[in-house]
């Protein structure tokens, strides 16, 4: 029987990916979709997709309010690619009248890569996850650009530029674990999830 019950962001995204992993993880999962369904979860996981359309919709079905309590409330959340951004206190380019959940003191830069076509993997070190490299998929990610002092760095790549950063209970990278078959990032964050529980 799971331990815990977390929540994936299903309003956009790559939201199948994540549920496939971490009901593998042992988890309970709920696709979250209205305000009620994040009542009884313990974690929560924003997915990669579209970040400007992701935060569009969740103003349309009244989540983003509650999603912003929930984190400020402590809720252990991961974020990946567009998680990722919907997940920084600031964004140095994000489009007009997009707004974030917050939560992470971080500076994010949407699609820093260029486009699709620019999409690569390549392999991280990240010692915070164990001593072997972490495959990593980039897809029309961003970058974060800097982060405040609540903030730790968990991943560079060779150039400097940060792409997995933590915070209490807060996870987020820029590139996606769920595409790659790379569990121990969701694992990190059901870690996070049953301390908080």
């Amino acid at each position: 029987m799971a331990d815990v019950r977390v929540g994936v962001l299903a309003l956009q995204g790559d939201v199948r990916e994540h549920v496939v992993l971490l009901t593998h993880l042992g988890a309970d999962v709920v696709r979250v979709r209205r305000p009620e369904q994040l009542e009884g979860i313990d974690g929560l996981v924003l997915p990669g997709g579209e970040s400007s359309v992701i935060d569009t919709l969740a103003r349309a079905f009244g989540l983003r309010d509650p999603v912003v309590a929930a984190i400020a409330d402590g809720m252990p959340v991961y974020g990946t690619c567009a998680g990722l951004i919907l997940l920084a206190d600031r964004l140095s380019d994000g489009i007009a009248g997009q707004r974030t959940f917050g939560g992470l003191d971080a500076t994010v830069r949407r699609n820093a890569f260029g486009g699709q076509a620019e999409s690569f993997e390549t392999e991280l070190d990240v010692p915070a996850v164990g001593s072997s490299a972490v495959r990593a998929t980039f897809i029309r990610a961003p970058v974060v650009e800097s982060v405040g002092p609540a903030a730790t760095p968990l991943a560079t790549l060779p150039d400097g530029r940060i792409v997995a950063v933590e915070q209490g209970p807060i996870l987020g990278t820029a590139f996606h674990p769920e595409v790659s078959g790379e569990e121990r990032f969701h694992r990190r964050f059901l870690d996070r999830v049953r301390e908080a529980v």
